[in-house]
């Protein structure tokens, strides 16, 4: 005769749903890291706040460099950054 008596399935229980959250949020984690959504990577765009046509620009409202120096600058950096859009006013540019 069995003198033993069931007890329940006891704390084991909360484990198996722990390792099932710790394994969603792993994913969770590294899809949005990895994801083209994310901060870093080459994604990124030419007009971020850090760019370096950003940062022209910023010089340039700020005064720190005049137009000229403002065009030469720009025509090097849409060559890097692939940006045909910007044009010098009178330069065969749109109205």
């Amino acid at each position: 005769m069995n003198t033993l008596a069931y007890a329940g399935p006891g704390p084991w229980i909360l484990f198996f749903p722990l390792i099932w959250a710790a394994v969603i949020l792993t994913v969770v984690t590294v899809l949005r890291r990895g994801g083209p959504r994310g901060r870093r990577g080459p994604w990124r765009t030419p007009m971020d706040d850090r760019s370096p046509i950003a940062v022209l620009g910023r010089r340039f409202a700020a005064g720190e460099i005049d137009e000229e120096e403002y065009w030469r600058r720009i025509s090097v950096l849409e060559e890097h950054f692939g940006r045909t859009t910007l044009t010098p006013p009178g330069k065969g540019g749109a109205a």
